[in-house]
């Protein structure tokens, strides 16, 4: 069974930018915060920004105050006024292609033209549309309705961002033949366009297509209204529970998409009961192995494994013996913060990982015991190894700790706070450190007593392996990050600038390790370990590309870097070289 992912699924530019106005709103501020209208059309979503006390404004009273979010679709233009003149601040979080329509159409209402939408008039879009176009807006869903409006002197067509392309097509070519005169703007947006040409030829190729999203989202039902047309088997959920899992039992190959409204978090549920409800149907081999897989990724066992290849690696560099003392402090301790981490984190891990969230709820008590176990275990390494080790193994695992606790907070909708967390990237680069020195800098203080400069070397080396492995997965877990009021470095740089500060960082990571043997820093033997970051960087080429890499595999394939570099080191010191 293959499961495939459409690369448009999930938020448009134009939805994202709405909700993240919404969700900073109300992570900065401590004042009343209203949308007018729903803010998109997804009930998973809308109940998001309740629980951050969002309200939603139906109508706009006399007087009011606090802040008024104007949803993605827009509104018209009398209905901003109203909302300043009562008292309230206005964010406009109207899409940008909206605008564009919205423009379109203003300019020509105030040169006489008539302007026809195509759309759907109940639409809170078309409505805003109509707002700009006055007294000469007329809607039509449906040719027979296009025939119907009276002949115009002058006359524009556009159409709503989402409208289905085939329709708004068959439109152009009944204006051309019927009036040419109109002007014809195709006003449907590129997102909605790509969306629905990946739905067709997706659907050509897969036994079954699964489309998520709300029920009321129109660009989701006409995405599968077009999955149908292939004569495919063709779901429609709004979440993973609704999915009847038995139409698919005896597909082979499944094409999941989603609406523009879509959060990833909906998405990543939906993928993971797939993977979880139809990975029987491999044979008992496939299935242990994905079942083996995933309990050692959820309970992070294969990341502590990760760490301690890492660390033997960095005792490599330095020419120390990788002793058991190493791996076991890195291993250990990478295993109780980790872990740590996660219980505490279980909230937000419900948006960025339903999976390890119902994980660490089912096997709290276990998962309590390894976290306690593991990081106790570590420190008593740490103690025979020396007093130095003991303490700053301790000191680091009581910042761990305190940097997961959360503290009362006054404002509203905000009752307790992980007051640490809400600083700018402290999550990345805390981790980063703390990798670092348990993997580097404990070997070099050990061996040597000091920190020479391949001890530094060493460092720099594992940090930016650390570095971009956890930066990665936080560009996957933006969403239930920016809910959770967290500024990591993605939501600071956006997805695709922290995407190539990744790339920039694994392209000098390659060429650092042979530049340090040419120094002299490191044997010459030492450049075979820039196969990891160069694995690295294939990685996310591939994965950005093409999205190939889901759920449990793309979470393995990144922690197997790490394996990978101890499986190098250990064919070096076998080699002698």
């Amino acid at each position: 069974m293959k499961i495939t992912i459409a690369k448009t699924a999930g938020f448009c530019m134009g939805v994202r930018r709405a909700v993240e106005l919404a969700l900073d709103s109300a992570n900065r501020s401590g004042g009343r915060i209203y949308t007018y209208g729903p803010l998109i059309h997804n009930p998973q979503v809308l109940s998001i920004l309740s629980q951050k006390n969002i309200s939603v404004l139906q109508e706009i009273p006399d007087a009011g105050q606090g802040t008024v979010i104007i949803r993605a679709h827009g509104v018209p233009p009398s209905d901003r006024e109203a909302l300043k003149n009562a008292g309230f601040h206005v964010i406009d979080a109207t899409c940008p292609r909206v605008i564009k329509v919205q423009s379109i159409i203003s300019r020509h209402a105030r040169h006489g033209y008539s302007v026809i939408i195509a759309g759907d008039r109940e639409h809170p879009e078309v409505a805003g549309l109509l707002g700009y176009a006055g007294k000469h807006g007329y809607v039509i869903n449906s040719l027979a309705e296009l025939e119907t409006l009276p002949d115009f002197d002058r006359a524009i067509i556009v159409a709503q961002t989402t409208q289905n392309t085939a329709f708004f097509e068959s439109v152009q070519k009944w204006a051309q033949q019927h009036y040419p005169h109109y002007r014809v703007f195709n006003t449907i947006c590129d997102s909605t366009e790509k969306r629905q040409r990946e739905v067709q030829d997706m659907s050509g190729q897969v036994d079954a297509v699964v489309v998520v999203g709300g029920y009321n989202s129109g660009n989701t039902r006409r995405l599968a209204d077009i999955a149908r047309q292939s004569g495919k088997t063709a779901l429609h959920a709004e979440k993973a529970d609704d999915l009847p899992i038995s139409e698919l039992s005896e597909c082979r190959t499944i094409a999941v998409t989603a609406g523009a409204s879509t959060p990833n978090w909906i998405i990543r549920q939906v993928m993971q009961h797939l993977e979880k409800r139809l990975s029987g149907k491999e044979g008992r081999i496939r299935r242990w192995g994905y079942t083996l897989v995933r309990n050692l990724m959820l309970s992070n066992l294969y990341l502590a494994l990760g760490a301690a290849c890492l660390s033997g690696a960095g005792a490599w560099l330095q020419g120390a013996a990788a002793k058991p003392a190493y791996l076991g402090i890195a291993g250990l301790y990478i295993l109780s913060m980790h872990t740590l981490h996660h219980m505490f984190d279980r909230i937000v891990d419900s948006y960025n990982d339903p999976e390890r969230a119902r994980f660490y709820q089912d096997n709290r008590y276990a998962l309590s015991g390894l976290a306690a176990g593991s990081g106790l275990g570590g420190l008593a390494v740490a103690w025979l190894m020396g007093p130095l080790f003991f303490i700053l193994l301790l000191a680091m695992s009581l910042l761990g700790v305190v940097y997961n606790l959360e503290f009362k907070d006054g404002r509203p909708g905000l009752k307790r706070v992980p007051v640490f967390k809400r600083i700018p990237g402290s999550k990345t680069v805390l981790v980063t450190l703390a990798w670092a020195i348990v993997a580097a800098l404990f070997p070099a203080l050990d061996a040597y007593g000091q920190i020479a400069p391949a001890g530094v070397a060493a460092f720099i080396w594992i940090a930016a392996l650390v570095f971009v492995r956890t930066a990665f997965f936080d560009i996957i877990d933006m969403q239930g990050s920016r809910i959770a009021g967290r500024e990591t470095i993605p939501i600071l740089l956006g997805e695709g600038r922290t995407m190539r500060l990744l790339q920039i960082v694994l392209a000098a990571t390659i060429v650092f390790l042979p530049g340090c043997a040419l120094a002299g820093v490191f044997p010459v033997s030492a450049s075979l370990l820039s196969l990891c970051p160069a694995a690295m960087l294939v990685f996310l080429h591939v994965h950005e590309r093409s999205g190939r890499f889901l759920g449990v595999l793309r979470g393995f394939i990144m922690e197997s870097h790490f394996v990978f570099a101890g499986i190098l080191t250990l064919l070096l010191a076998w080699g002698g070289v």
